[in-house]
């Protein structure tokens, strides 16, 4: 018999019932960030990447942006697309995946995954000028750039955050999930 089919052997209805779809512990502070306003966002995102191309090179990196042309060439469009299908995925990934469990073990699995995700796209923008202009200067930032990097810090502290479990309720749900997977409860022993 396996692990899982011997624990739910051994557990109450009740506490299946509960380990199935646990009450939800995840403030709504994290809730309204993460299933509302961040994926409203990657939208926006995928919205102005796949039907304004030009707009988004622009304001990504004007310095590069083909000034002989008034659209980007077809490589571009196209990757820009690619980009815009990602934030779509980033949008759906986050706000029904969530939305469909209160299991603490998949919010903080996609979350650790997403906040890998900022690291990379934080980095990816290191071309776009100094260190201190990326990155620091947010007096001289235009839009794009509040979405690319402040917003993505937002989204970044918010997931260190609650992984961290820094929340109300959060940090008791972290020990009662690792004790609730104790080596005695695993083995079979008591």
């Amino acid at each position: 018999m396996s692990v899982t089919r011997r624990l739910l052997a051994e557990m109450h209805p009740d506490d299946i019932r509960e380990h199935l779809d646990p009450p939800s512990t995840v403030p709504p502070l994290y809730r309204l960030f993460f299933l509302y306003i961040e994926p409203i966002s990657a939208l926006v995102g995928a919205f102005y990447a796949h039907f304004d191309p030009g707009a988004y090179l622009h304001l990504t990196h004007a310095a590069s942006f083909p000034t002989s042309t008034l659209a980007p060439p077809a490589g571009t469009t196209a990757v820009l697309s690619q980009l815009a299908n990602l934030y779509l995925l980033f949008a759906l990934n986050e706000a029904l995946v969530l939305r469909s469990t209160n299991d603490l073990r998949v919010w903080r699995t996609l979350l650790l995954g997403l906040l890998i995700a900022d690291l990379g796209h934080l980095w990816s923008m290191r071309g776009t000028g100094t260190f201190w202009q990326v990155y620091v200067a947010f007096w001289e930032w235009n839009e794009m750039a509040w979405g690319n990097v402040a917003f993505v810090y937002v989204g970044a502290a918010a997931r260190a955050c609650f992984l961290a479990g820094v929340g109300p309720g959060l940090g008791k749900a972290w020990r009662r999930r690792r004790s609730d997977l104790s080596d005695s409860q695993l083995t079979g022993r008591r």
